[in-house]
């Protein structure tokens, strides 16, 4: 029986054991936001029954943090920047963009065809999720998790300023008096 990382080859394998952490951290989020939205619409005491977009917000603000701590500790855990606050506010800045288009379909379909309940809600929102979800994959890719492009550029520099030769300073007189100076 062959390998898949043989068969694959490196690269492929690690681009695939990748994608299966953040869609399995995906899936857990996904469970928390469709979970708390439709425990907040229609849930006991239907909380936010007649706000289905603040419903939204809610479980995808709960959700991001259930991902944001999945993929910095384990699907992109080799990728970690240094600089946690830039990585955070990328993060936030990415998962704001997902949420408005999240949220999208289903004002769509409440607003605009008003559909109302839990199948047409339902659909608008795992349309939502979906395109949400290549969202945040390529974002959190390009420009939130880019910890090893940084440790490479790091290294990158290391080894060009050790194979650069420094530049000899001039040779300066000595303080010591020399044969010809007493």
């Amino acid at each position: 029986m062959t390998n898949p990382a043989t068969a694959l080859g490196p690269a492929r394998w690690a681009r695939l054991v990748e994608l299966t952490r953040f869609l399995t951290v995906g899936g857990v989020a996904f469970v928390v936001d469709v979970g708390l939205y439709n425990l907040l619409r229609f849930g006991p005491g239907e909380l936010l029954e007649a706000k289905p977009i603040t419903a939204k917000v809610v479980a995808t603000l709960v959700a991001t943090l259930v991902s944001w701590v999945g993929n910095r500790l384990w699907t992109f855990a080799e990728q970690r920047t240094r600089h946690r606050g830039r990585e955070l506010l990328l993060f936030g800045v990415i998962n704001g963009l997902g949420l408005v288009i999240g949220a999208a379909p289903l004002a769509v379909s409440q607003y605009v065809l008003h559909l109302d309940g839990p199948v047409p809600d339902n659909a608008a929102n795992l349309l939502g999720i979906a395109l949400g979800t290549v969202l945040r994959y390529v974002g959190y890719k390009r420009f939130v998790f880019t910890g090893a492009d940084e440790d490479e550029r790091d290294e990158l520099a290391l080894v060009e300023s050790a194979a650069t030769p420094s530049p000899v300073p001039a040779h300066e007189p000595s303080a010591e008096p020399g044969p010809d100076r007493r």
